[in-house]
């Protein structure tokens, strides 16, 4: 865009100092504190209890009436970011990935560089061109199911007995135990038995994740994720049959593709889901109508399970696993009568969109059917994100959260201290799942 055209057009509606720092740290903090990329259960159980989630939902509504849909300037020093305050910009922000709006903004650079320097989420251009494609073809992105479906699900099928074996001698289902199992499985999944006890690999992957909350402000351990590159590249080598490693090994790669430091992020992204099976599994114990169809669709026993699907999605669309999706603007780029200027940062705040009362009559319940019905991302529902930049790994996340949720189903169990919860009554902004406790059925 010429200068001149640049200097008749109007900059973006600025929010002042004063909501800038209420956004900063009413949103921004508590979210940094609970941990971007690894939670910390201390912090999101605090959260928890002073209802912070629900007054930075305040805020961002308070932003909205006042300024209207946005989006919406924050003058932070030295990087601006525009937030989006309206369900149709951010369709269009997230259509418009990764050019002129790239998923790879400042800040997820610094982060992810911790454990995945070459990850598709930061790469540029040309070589997202390459990782793209690659990504999408071993992770099967358009397909409900997996060509390794049955061998995924028959590892679920193992797993499941064996947690509620332990619940049942334990007397509870409690976060820890669920969390073990869901990494034996994922290792599994990813690389095969001979992985399924490797926990030093997800170990120091999390001591990673960790250093990246921390994003710019931690020096990277070169040294930790060599060891853990070189761990991980064994298990690709070994390429078991019935795993992605297989999977990856068969499938070309062109140079600049890097298909080990793709995988990663596939690790990371399920843990999300862990934490959302676990949530919905609560909420199916609390809402009676939705637990009694869900059983109808096990008993059916076909492999979609599309309303446990539709169940998991809302659980995501109530407790955003992403809270905030980052894009940057890569060059100056006219938005109506107005210019979001090149280097802008771009903030999507989920939960906002997903909450949005004025918008959503179900925004405080738990309401699984609008995801059966159509394209609940039209209406700024983005739990896996949207776009060009879409996780490709979504549907395979959910076939494993929806088969390892009908396992725990079907073996009865109970949540425990849950008794303020259920279908009438508004849900909390935040539910921690690492504080759910279930009885065994």
């Amino acid at each position: 865009m010429s200068a001149s055209r640049a200097s008749a057009r109007l900059s973006l509606p600025r929010a002042s100092l004063r909501e800038t720092f209420a956004f900063l740290s009413g949103v921004v903090l508590p979210l940094l504190g609970k941990g971007v990329i690894l939670r910390r259960p201390p912090a999101v159980a605090l959260a928890q209890r002073l209802n912070l989630d629900k007054r930075a939902l305040r805020i961002v509504q308070r932003l909205r009436d006042r300024h209207g849909p946005g989006p919406l300037l924050l003058p932070v020093p030295l990087h601006p970011y525009a937030l989006i305050l309206s369900a149709e910009h951010a369709a269009r922000i997230l259509a418009a990935s990764p050019t002129p709006f790239t998923p790879a903004s400042d800040e997820k650079r610094a982060a992810l560089n911790h454990f995945e320097p070459h990850g598709v989420l930061i790469s540029g251009e040309r070589e997202r061109a390459l990782r793209r494609p690659f990504n999408e073809a071993v992770l099967e992105t358009p397909n409900p199911l997996h060509h390794l479906a049955p061998r995924f699900l028959a590892v679920v099928e193992e797993e499941a007995p064996a947690l509620a074996k332990e619940a049942e001698a334990a007397g509870k289902l409690d976060w820890d135990s669920f969390a073990m199992a869901w990494w034996r499985m994922a290792r599994r999944v990813m690389f095969g038995d001979e992985a399924r006890d490797d926990h030093a690999l997800t170990d120091m992957l999390s001591r990673l994740r960790a250093d990246a909350n921390w994003a710019f402000l931690f020096p990277r351990r070169r040294r930790l994720r060599r060891r853990f590159d070189e761990r991980l590249g064994v298990h690709l080598v070994r390429a078991e049959p019935g795993s992605i490693a297989e999977v990856m090994a068969r499938m070309p790669a062109r140079p600049g593709t890097d298909p080990l430091h793709q995988v990663p992020q596939w690790l990371f992204a399920l843990d999300g889901p862990a934490r959302a099976t676990f949530r919905t599994l609560a909420l199916l114990g609390t809402h009676p109508a939705q637990r009694a169809r869900a059983m109808e669709e096990i008993a059916s026993g076909g492999p979609e399970l599309p309303y446990l699907r539709a169940c998991l999605l809302d659980t995501l669309r109530l407790w955003p696993t992403t809270p905030v999706i980052l894009r940057q603007a890569t060059e100056d780029v006219d938005w109506e009568d107005r210019t979001i200027a090149r280097g802008t940062g771009i903030i999507i705040y989920a939960p906002f969109l997903h909450r949005d009362a004025e918008r959503l009559p179900q925004a405080d319940r738990f309401a699984p059917d609008p995801w059966l019905e159509g394209t609940p991302e039209r209406a700024g529902l983005v739990p896996f994100s949207d776009g060009p930049a879409r996780c490709p790994g979504r549907h395979l996340s959910l076939m494993l959260s929806s088969a390892m949720l009908a396992a725990l189903l079907r073996r009865g169990f109970v949540p425990k201290g849950l008794e303020g919860i259920g279908p009438d009554r508004p849900l909390p902004a935040t539910l921690s799942a690492y504080g759910l406790r279930f009885s065994p059925g």
